[in-house]
């Protein structure tokens, strides 16, 4: 009996008896445990104060830096993920100022690009640009609150006010139920945008492929993105005579122009005098841009109505093109450059300074000639949304001019017409170009990144975040100034 308690002291690791010399390493092991886990809870104790810092700095910034921090928090992560050796296929190189370029473009929703999306991105890499692409139409915040509120949880009063600031809406009543409708309708559109290009590339891919190339191109087409993984920069040129791939399209791109709150004013309302003002003004501008660019193009190039009407539906900042956009003449540059410009409608994935913003000040004009009050639909447009048209003009103007001055520094060998082709697609978000994107150097991809990032925000938000200050009370007294 003494032998056998001695030999069950000896083998401690086959039952619960322990010897002296086990227990004591036992009491080491324990030891080092504690020390591991106190150097753990040391570096949590370092992190966690910088980090609530950080939450607390970014919980005190206004709505609109808030906003502009989430862009550029996306625009980082999405060029670390495309930087990843599962996005990049094999043999393709992807340097570190390419997968910004991609994922500015496409959380900007533009669409220009500096390497072949099809040729470099695996299909990882491919359904990252994807979401980049959903993440930047939808809006950082939108999408934010769509995930808490799949969550369960309810949306507090700082989460609507950024709703209100992102989507550029006058109250911030009813916000979640606009986030619940607009989700919703971006999924509906783009499955029926996803079904209805799978028939046309189903005839010249296997259907799996085609698949993932329906569905990349409806979130693309939809949310105003030019990307395309059809590879060879060849972007739809291919199906320049498909009808309907070519109608598909363009639906995709009116609706995602027009804006969710038109789109939903039509769906309630479904009578044009029953809409908004501003419903009015959209549809009427969109109609007007959409007949005047479609004529100036076949006027002006040796392609087919249907090549017209797609390149005007196109330039109003979606960025597809069915023909090469390098071979258009000067005029038919010039139109497609005062297209991009003005852009898409307020609320939309388009860019621009909107359509909404040209019809105010056209108007503007008018009332001024014939002195009268700026007005429309037998409604009086605000003098303060006059005011923020022209405010929104002049930046837009500036951003552009400085941006093709700098551009033709950095570039002198292109002319001076495809810098400002350029220049004007990245800041409309477009995504049309002469050709000249990836053969850019890194200081003018740093210059089209930063435009791109400008003209997703709005340059108005972008000078507000350092510029704005509250009203004073104080006022100077007023004097008149001579003009024109």
């Amino acid at each position: 009996m003494q032998k056998e308690k001695t030999d069950m002291e000896e083998e401690p690791d086959t039952g619960q008896i322990t010897t002296k010399e086990g227990s004591s390493r036992g009491k080491i092991n324990s030891k080092e445990g504690h020390n591991l886990h106190d150097g753990h809870n040391g570096r949590l104790c370092f992190f966690m104060p910088f980090f609530r810092k950080s939450l607390n700095y970014i919980k005190g910034q206004p709505p609109g830096r808030i906003i502009a921090m989430g862009f550029a928090f996306v625009i980082l992560t999405g060029a670390l993920l495309l930087m990843l050796p599962c996005s990049v296929r094999e043999g393709a190189q992807v340097t570190f100022i390419d997968a910004l370029f991609t994922s500015t473009s496409a959380v900007c929703v533009t669409g220009l690009i500096a390497i072949d999306t099809a040729e470099h991105f695996t299909v990882f890499g491919r359904t990252v640009v994807a979401l980049l692409i959903q993440i930047g139409g939808l809006g950082v915040t939108s999408v934010g609150v769509g995930f808490i509120l799949v969550a369960g949880k309810r949306i507090g009063l700082k989460g609507r006010t950024l709703v209100r600031e992102a989507m550029n809406v006058n109250t911030s009543k009813g916000m979640v139920r606009l986030v619940k409708n607009i989700l919703l309708m971006t999924l509906c559109f783009e499955g029926a945008g996803a079904v209805l290009s799978f028939l046309v590339f189903v005839r010249d891919y296997p259907p799996l492929e085609a698949l993932g190339i329906s569905l990349f191109h409806s979130v693309a087409a939809f949310n105003n993105s030019g990307f395309d993984i059809l590879g060879g920069l060849r972007n739809l040129i291919p199906y320049q005579s498909n009808v309907l791939l070519n109608l598909t399209t363009s639906g995709l791109i009116i609706f995602g122009g027009l804006g969710f709150l038109v789109i939903l004013d039509i769906l309630r309302n479904r009578s044009f005098r029953k809409l908004t003002l501003h419903s009015k003004i959209v549809i009427t501008m969109s109609l007007i841009l959409l007949a005047v660019g479609t004529l100036s193009l076949k006027a002006t190039e040796d392609i087919t109505w249907l090549g017209a009407f797609f390149q005007s539906v196109s330039a109003r900042t979606a960025g597809f093109s069915t023909y090469p956009i390098g071979s258009f003449t000067d005029d038919g540059l010039f139109i497609l450059i005062l297209l991009m410009f003005v852009g898409a409608s307020p609320g939309s994935t388009g860019g621009g300074i909107k359509t909404s913003t040209l019809f105010v000040m056209i108007q503007a004009a008018r009332g001024a000639a014939a002195n009268q009050y700026a007005g429309a639909f037998k409604r009086k447009i605000p003098e303060v949304v006059i005011s923020k048209a022209f405010i929104i003009t002049f930046l837009s103007c500036t951003v552009v001019c400085m941006g093709t001055f700098v551009m033709c520094l950095l570039e002198p060998h292109y002319s001076f017409l495809q810098l400002l082709f350029e220049v004007t697609s990245a800041f409309g978000t477009v995504g049309l170009s002469t050709g000249i994107t990836p053969d850019l150097g890194i200081p003018g991809k740093l210059v089209i990144i930063l435009i791109m990032f400008i003209g997703r925000l709005g340059p108005l938000t972008i000078a507000s975040l350092w510029a704005f200050k509250t009203t004073a009370n104080a006022r100077f007294t007023e004097e008149s100034v001579t003009i024109g």
